[in-house]
């Protein structure tokens, strides 16, 4: 094709290295949540969500522009969370045709019990492996791509990642 603007080779090395690092990652924080908590990855951000929100609780359009998974996806996932008794649903007060996701008592002290073995996850699989310096550029840089594919109507971007509260 006339006009593409081939990777080179340090371009190449950069864009394979990104993709074998996040599927890396992606799958060993998965298998932890999955193996230590029995929630997936989707599911902890959710109540990480609702456990920095005021009152516990978000109107599901507002936590699916947070988070990183489609709409459809977050409703299964409050769904699962649901069947838990982790997430109840409830009918948004300000709003007739809102819904409002909205933490339990038990989706708290199970965020609460899956956080330190999520965190060490997290700093095995990336923040022990990088120095201070290295971590600003990748933070810098990768936060740099987020920003540019970010939709306009949603720039602040989702929340920095947060321990369980009280732990």
């Amino acid at each position: 094709m006339a006009g593409t603007r081939w990777l080179d080779e340090r371009e190449m090395a950069a864009w394979l290295g990104f993709l074998e690092a996040t599927s890396r990652v992606s799958r060993h924080v998965e298998h932890q949540l999955k193996d230590d908590a029995g929630l997936s990855h989707a599911q902890y951000e959710i109540l990480v969500k609702l456990a920095t929100a005021p009152e516990g609780e978000v109107r599901m359009t507002d936590l699916a522009h947070g988070l990183f998974t489609s709409k459809s996806g977050l409703t299964y996932q409050v769904g699962q969370l649901e069947k838990r008794g982790l997430v109840e649903r409830r009918s948004c007060p300000f709003d007739d045709r809102g819904v409002l996701a909205v933490l339990t008592t038990e989706g708290r002290d199970t965020l609460r019990a899956a956080a330190p073995g999520h965190v060490e996850a997290v700093r095995s699989a990336l923040i022990d492996v990088l120095d201070r310096e290295e971590l600003d550029v990748v933070a810098r840089a990768l936060g740099r791509v987020g920003a540019r594919l970010r939709p306009a109507d949603h720039s602040a971007g989702p929340a920095p990642h947060a321990p369980a509260p009280g732990s």
